[in-house]
């Protein structure tokens, strides 16, 4: 009896063949479409509502409806004017090498399932201890989903090396530029709202130092146990690096496990002046990278690295009844001893081949060129009557605003200006650039990690505001 699932190899050639030249033509023609997809919820329902058919369907038809109306409803984070959030620029080997990840179905979660699969993550975490100067012989590291799993697993484990059992006293402390991810681990784990210290920053947007050491003092005094600092190496705000350094001597100082989040900014080490920013990353107890932001992986495949491997293992195994026969020896790791997940998807091979084929220097010239371009931004934005910088290009990250000279608008009517600026262009689909908010002022934020964006695309869309703003003027009567 033939599974219900059969293809024989002539239709999955084809239809192989026809997904990939799918995926060929995206990436070729990617600069003519636009970023930017919007569809309301109706809209969404009328074309894709339905019951779980009974009966099959040509297998070429589903794909066809997918290609009509799935991918052209997806924004394209990959875009060169993709400017917003953190975009996902990618990179053809690693998609191609996803795809053999999910067609062979590879397992790696045990060294005995795949033991060229356990192999390729030790060897790429090695990687990227070298890169980050943490200790390779201890140190060690595991792929997550993304920064967020990355950053839950290494608060459990820290939880558990400070605090044992009981946390009911222990104290957590981060910024208020810190991800959100941070909050929401903390909240998972079982932390209570007056267990975490949110600490103000800075007029440059960084950990306040006095007030940090202010709360540990007080907290010490009235009998609390602090026992970590959540540090941020590129904030997504701003692309901010806290001192890490001096957080590092507070965290020594007081015995407190120092976690660096570098889920945005952490790549920039492969770059001059991201290695000079970075200063102090190597001192962490625990960092957070995400490979799917800039280091050009497709999604999903977070990572981190500690700076004692037994410390996840001591923190995430167990031993059940029907794993007791593929226990290797303590070389041989089983990832899933070193985080939550037991069945793990081959998240390593796309970083391996991506990284065997364009080698490192692309990678750090990439880089590079994305740190220049920002810099290059801000000197244009600087020399216009038009705009205010708000936050100074850092790590591929600028915050500005339109605040022509002369116009003497006022903070709430700045406020909705940029924002209808913002609303216009995406409206327009030409663009992904939307808002954040930064000292209580509403300002737009341009994340330029793409090595596909070019100074005219970000000149084109700084003009298109331009143009967005005189309109608004007149139709305001401004």
């Amino acid at each position: 009896m033939k599974s219900p699932f059969h293809l024989s190899k002539k239709e999955m050639q084809s239809y192989g063949y026809k997904i990939v030249d799918i995926i060929v033509d995206h990436y070729a023609d990617e600069e003519s479409k636009k970023p930017v997809s919007k569809a309301s919820r109706q809209e969404m329902d009328s074309i894709f509502l339905s019951e779980a058919p009974d009966h099959a369907s040509p297998a070429d038809e589903v794909l066809d409806f997918v290609t009509e109306n799935v991918l052209p409803n997806s924004n394209i984070s990959s875009h060169p004017k993709s400017f917003s959030f953190v975009p996902g620029p990618s990179n053809f080997i690693s998609a191609m090498a996803d795809s053999l990840a999910t067609g062979f179905n590879i397992f790696s979660g045990g060294w005995i399932v795949s033991p060229a699969a356990a192999e390729l993550e030790i060897v790429t975490l090695n990687w990227l201890l070298k890169m980050f100067n943490f200790p390779v012989t201890k140190g060690g590291g595991i792929f997550t989903s993304g920064g967020s799993m990355a950053n839950l697993t290494a608060l459990v484990t820290a939880r558990r090396i400070k605090c044992g059992s009981d946390f009911s006293d222990a104290v957590i402390y981060l910024s208020d530029q810190a991800h959100s991810s941070n909050i929401k681990a903390i909240r998972v784990i079982g932390f209570k709202e007056e267990q975490v210290k949110i600490i103000p920053t800075d007029l440059e947007f960084k950990f306040s130092i006095n007030k940090l050491k202010n709360e540990i003092a007080r907290d010490k005094l009235e009998g609390k146990k602090p026992f970590c600092i959540i540090a941020s190496a590129g904030t997504t705000n701003t692309g901010t690096v806290d001192p890490l350094d001096t957080l590092a001597d507070i965290c020594e100082k007081e015995n407190l496990w120092f976690h660096i989040d570098g889920a945005y900014g952490g790549a920039a080490i492969l770059s001059k002046k991201g290695s000079k920013i970075l200063q102090g990353i190597e001192r962490a107890d625990s960092l957070t990278v995400d490979p799917h932001k800039w280091f050009f992986q497709p999604y999903e495949i977070g990572c981190l690295l500690v700076k004692d491997a037994s410390w996840l293992s001591n923190t995430f195994s167990e031993k059940p009844e029907y794993l007791r026969d593929i226990e290797g020896n303590e070389s041989e790791i089983n990832f899933y001893d070193y985080g939550i997940q037991l069945t793990r998807r081959f998240r390593a091979l796309k970083f391996y081949m991506s990284i065997k084929t364009y080698g490192l220097n692309a990678f750090k010239k990439a880089i590079t060129y994305n740190i220049d371009l920002t810099e290059e931004t801000e000197d244009i934005l600087r020399k216009s009557k038009n705009w205010e910088i708000v936050s100074p290009a850092t790590l591929a990250i600028i915050n500005f605003r339109f605040n022509p000279i002369g116009k003497n608008l006022k903070e709430e009517e700045l406020d909705k200006l940029n924002q209808e600026i913002s609303s216009r262009v995406v409206a327009s689909k030409e663009a992904l650039l939307v808002t954040t908010v930064l000292q209580n002022q509403v300002v737009i934020r341009m994340c330029l990690i793409n090595p596909k964006t070019t100074i005219k695309h970000v000149k084109d869309t700084l003009s298109q505001c331009e143009a967005f703003a005189k309109e608004v003027f007149l139709e305001w009567k401004m």
